[in-house]
């Protein structure tokens, strides 16, 4: 079955960093797009950035996130540098099987807090 194993989250001050990771277990090749996107309640879930063909940013966090994959392609990294209040959200790995749609996949979530 496949499952995406998300870490990394927590609570942390304004101005400190994190790291995400997630990694995909269970299938037969290595996905072709993995990412993060985040979600404030009431709020729609938006982008935060992807990997795959080529490597997007979110314009709200360019400069400050950055997304990288493993030499395997079965693990991606999201650092979050520079953290804000704003930043806070629950932070949902994802990943795309094709670089077409179908194939997709969810994490559980994980919490990211930064305090003032």
């Amino acid at each position: 079955q496949v499952q995406l194993v998300e870490s990394g989250g927590g609570l942390v001050q304004a101005g400190e960093s994190l790291t995400l990771s997630c990694v995909a277990r269970g299938l037969a090749r290595s996905p072709a797009v993995m990412g993060w996107y985040r979600q404030v309640p009431g709020k729609t879930r938006e982008l935060v950035g992807v990997s795959g063909t080529f490597t997007t940013i979110a314009d709200s966090v360019k400069g400050r996130f950055t997304i990288s994959r493993d030499s395997a392609k079965t693990t991606v990294w999201l650092r979050m540098n520079t953290l804000q209040p704003a930043d806070t959200a629950v932070y949902i790995c994802y990943m795309r099987l094709m670089n077409r749609p179908g194939g997709e996949k969810w994490g559980q979530g994980i919490q990211v807090t930064v305090s003032s």
